[in-house]
């Protein structure tokens, strides 16, 4: 997340929204996002819904893994990464400035 927001303004550039999706509470979220100082949104995903949909929900051991999904204004994911790769933009970024932009 701190590289999310350390890079925000190149997302901002591409005309993209951060999200972040956590299985945290609503409030645990709020701390995390307080304590790092984040400016993106960073949603609870407590019933474990989004995360059971995308796929990245660890039944066994009760958390997601960690993901990126980069999701078009249509809502088609146009790019995945997962593991320890997630925690770079980089990939994110490049992924985001492939986007057609307003005219």
């Amino acid at each position: 997340m701190k590289a999310y927001q350390a890079d925000i303004a190149k997302f901002e550039a591409a005309e993209t929204q951060v999200l972040g999706i956590s299985v945290d509470s609503f409030a645990a979220n709020g701390r995390f996002a307080q304590d790092l100082g984040l400016t993106f949104p960073l949603l609870s995903d407590f019933k474990r819904e989004v995360s059971k949909a995308y796929g990245i929900f660890n039944e066994e051991q009760g958390f997601a893994t960690r993901a990126t999904f980069v999701v078009d204004k249509e809502g088609i994911i146009r790019h995945i990464e997962q593991g320890n790769t997630a925690i770079d933009p980089t990939g994110a970024y490049q992924a985001c400035e492939a986007f057609p932009k307003k005219q």
